[in-house]
């Protein structure tokens, strides 16, 4: 997936004559593109920051962002991965007291399919009363920024599936971040789509693995939930109620996915 996304996104940068010089895990800035073409911008965001010009707090945070992604960057992530490797913690021991829980903020995600879901799925999701989805007792949801992370994340779901294929109160959800503006754009969006589409390989199994994509700015999502490093994955054990009972990050060793299916055997017996 990750060879044929870089592919697409190195066609379609030849089709815009000049594109951001950006590597495999650079963040996106919005000050290097040509001042020639300034409509190739994130539209959105600058006709925000046009319509906000005279907003004092809208301009206070926009430094703060500024500052945020001048401070914090490529070189700063990979100086980081090079020390632990992607383990920037190690995974919870045991669960998450509920009391003490925080909410997965709301994000939304499109399947390769096109439809459109908004995570955590709960019992106040619109997507449960729309379309009459079950809600999952335990959700793991798996966050990937870069595609240096795919395989982290193959490192604790894999087992998670094969231990909990047979159960239809669970979740699993594969999230791929693609913040690059271009990729975002309807019609190139769903040729993406399109070609990220792959049939299912676990077709035998009640659970199913669902990678889905978010498109766009996700900065504020990481700053909610105090994201840093980009170039490591993130593993999120949630309740039905959308708390993250669990964490886990990079590549998972063998106790630590015991204690993820610990905690997950804990939570089913628990809601």
């Amino acid at each position: 997936m990750a060879t044929t996304l870089n592919q697409l996104c190195r066609s379609v940068s030849a089709l815009s004559h000049r594109s951001q010089h950006q590597g495999l895990f650079n963040f996106t800035r919005h000050d290097s593109l040509p001042s020639r073409i300034p409509a190739l911008r994130s539209t959105t965001r600058s006709f925000l920051d046009f319509y906000q010009f005279g907003n004092k707090k809208a301009i206070e945070d926009e430094r703060a962002r500024l500052n945020d992604e001048m401070n914090r960057g490529y070189f700063a992530d990979m100086k980081e991965f090079r020390e632990h490797g992607g383990k920037i913690a190690a995974a919870n021991k045991t669960v998450i007291p509920a009391v003490s829980a925080v909410k997965f903020p709301e994000l939304t995600v499109t399947l390769s399919n096109g439809k459109v879901l908004k995570l955590p799925i709960t019992s106040s999701s619109s997507e449960v009363n729309a379309e009459c989805l079950a809600v999952p007792k335990v959700t793991l949801v798996c966050l990937s920024f870069r595609a240096s992370s795919q395989e982290m994340i193959s490192s604790w779901s894999k087992p998670f599936l094969e231990s909990f294929g047979d159960r239809k109160d669970l979740q699993l959800f594969e999230v791929s971040f693609i913040d690059k503006w271009l990729l975002g754009l309807a019609p190139i969006r769903k040729l993406l789509l399109r070609v990220l589409q792959k049939p299912k390989n676990n077709e035998n199994s009640v659970l199913q693995r669902q990678v889905v994509y978010s498109f766009g700015d996700h900065y504020h999502f990481r700053k909610e939930t105090k994201i840093l490093n980009l170039l490591t994955g993130y593993i999120l054990l949630l309740d039905k109620f959308g708390k993250v009972r669990w964490q886990g990050f990079g590549t998972a060793t063998p106790k630590e996915v015991s204690q993820l299916l610990s905690c997950t055997s804990h939570l089913l017996e628990d809601q």
